[in-house]
This record gives structure tokens, C-alpha cells and sequence, in this order.
């Protein structure tokens, strides 16, 4: 069984496809299909089961591939443990972001950090908070960007914090939201429950949605049009001072945030290079700099 076994595994059972599997692996189907075989012979099992839907997994194919994931796991960590050995602060670190911060704050600060540590390289993985709150908390990833309040008992930092605001070409009044075409737009869970929770605190019918978008980005651009009103993160304008903005407050008066946290496992600041980034933007957060 050689290591690279263990990745075959984990990226068969992530695709359930042959050929997917082959493309993430940079293989021809043929020598994928030829290292599955040999997987079967050192182990004298079946792994899988092939049909017009894809591979399904034996009994004991699926508890190889549950452990090849540990596996993988394992593996990078021993190497990332013998590159810590050194004085000096290289090796790959691995990031899970959110994806508005990997598109608005991400590339200064990596340009930033790499500048002073030019022997550090990065793997970076984008998706909803919910899926890299997942990455950090199966350690996947050492350090994970994410937005909302998720629970954490590991190592964190609150980066900043937004206000939640209903936005508009012209100016409007909450009153009327009701009665005002709205355009929504995916967003992750906690984002949208808070919305949702201000709305039944607020008003008795439901909101007159008038267009449904696949992102915030373009969410905003269809309000700058006068196509609707919709409510966004103030972090999503971006500095365009043209659109109407009121923020949402809670029966008290105060303004809803949704924050931006940095959380790792405190057992990851062993490592050099992720005591140093953790570090670094400690310091970029007191200067003002994220």
C-alpha cells in the first residue's frame, strides 16, 4: 500500500466516478483502474461495485476510504511537523476562506505575509463559512477564515464586524419593505436565519421577493439598477457610496453585526509557519490592516 493509495481512496469515495476521481488525480482511467486492483489484491477484498451510476462501496471498501482520510491527515501533518523543525518559517500553509474574504482581503495580505516570509507557500481552499468552519474543525486546513458567529473552542480572533443593512438605489422606508419588490440572493445558513429572524421581528407577511440571483456581488449590482432593494452585508458594497443604506437593529435599538473570526487549534501553533501567520495578522488587525 503506498501513500499515494490512501489519496486514490479518499478521491474515489469523494466522487463516486472513475473518471472524475481520474481527472482530480491527473491519471488516465486505465492507470487508476490498474492501482484500484492492486489496492484489492494487497487487501483480498472487493472495493467496489461499478454501475450506470458510478462505483459504490463495499462494506470494507468504505471503511478503507474513512481511513484513508485519517490517513491523509496523518501523513501531512508528520511533514508538516518535520518542516517546523527547522528556525526558520517555510513550508505549505494550508488556509479555508470564506469566499467575499478571499475575493476583498485575501491577496493583500498573503502578498503581504509572503514578502516577509518569502519560503512559505499556500494551499488555499473558498466555499460557504459552514464549509470551512468544517475544514478547520477535521483539521484540514490550519487556519480558517469565517463569517458568522459559530461556535469555537479553539484558538480565534475576531477580525471586524459588519453591519447588516437593508440597501437601495433611492431612499426607501422599512415600513414599506413589505410592499417593495426585494431581490434575495445564496447566502450561507446563519446569514440567512438572521435575516429572516429580523423580518418575523418586524413585519407579519412575508417579503415580496421579485428575483432570486446566485450571488451577493450581483445582488448588489441588480439594487444599483433600481431593480429592487435587498439586504446585504455592509462589507458587500465595497465603498459605493451611491446606494441608500438603513441598518438593521434588534428590539433594543442596536445594530446587528455579523463578524468575521480566524480560528485554528491551538495544538497548530507548534508549527512555525502557522505561529507566524496567526501572528501576522494579529499585528495587521491592531494597525487597521485587514
Amino acid at each position: 500500500m503506498e501513500n499515494r493509495d490512501w489519496l486514490i481512496l479518499h478521491e474515489l469515495y469523494q466522487h463516486n466516478n472513475i473518471t472524475k476521481a481520474a481527472q482530480s488525480l491527473y491519471l488516465s482511467q486505465p492507470a487508476l483502474t490498474k492501482r484500484i486492483r492492486q489496492i484489492e489484491k494487497d487487501f483480498g477484498i472487493q472495493l467496489v461495485h461499478r454501475g450506470s451510476r458510478g462505483v459504490q462501496f463495499t462494506p470494507q471498501g468504505e471503511y478503507l476510504a474513512k481511513c484513508a482520510e485519517d490517513m491523509l491527515i496523518r501523513l501531512q501533518a508528520i511533514k508538516d511537523h518535520v518542516a517546523s523543525m527547522e528556525d526558520r518559517v517555510s513550508g505549505t500553509l494550508r488556509l479555508g476562506v470564506s469566499s467575499y474574504f478571499t475575493r476583498y482581503k485575501l491577496p493583500g495580505l498573503l502578498k503581504a505575509f509572503k514578502t516577509a516570509y518569502p519560503d512559505v507557500e499556500f494551499q488555499v481552499m473558498t466555499g460557504w463559512s459552514k464549509d470551512v468552519y468544517k475544514l478547520v474543525y477535521n483539521h484540514e486546513v490550519h487556519i480558517g477564515f469565517v463569517r458568522g458567529n459559530y461556535s469555537w473552542r479553539g484558538g480565534k480572533h475576531l477580525l471586524f464586524d459588519e453591519t447588516i443593512c437593508v440597501v437601495s438605489a433611492e431612499e426607501i422606508s422599512l415600513a414599506d419593505l413589505p410592499h417593495l419588490a426585494r431581490i434575495d440572493y445564496q447566502t450561507d445558513d446563519l446569514l440567512k436565519a438572521v435575516i429572516e429572524n429580523w423580518w418575523t421581528d418586524n413585519y407579519t407577511q412575508p417579503p415580496l421577493v421579485g428575483m432570486e440571483v446566485d450571488k451577493a456581488e450581483t445582488c448588489r449590482e441588480m439594487v444599483a439598477s433600481g431593480l429592487g432593494y435587498a439586504i446585504l452585508p455592509r462589507f458587500i458594497l465595497n465603498g459605493n457610496n451611491n446606494l441608500h443604506t438603513i441598518d438593521l437593529t434588534d428590539s433594543s435599538g442596536a445594530p446587528i453585526l455579523r463578524k468575521t473570526w480566524m480560528f485554528y487549534h491551538e495544538e497548530s501553533l507548534d508549527l512555525n509557519v502557522v505561529k507566524a501567520f496567526v501572528q501576522f495578522i494579529e499585528q495587521m488587525e491592531m494597525e487597521g490592516s485587514v
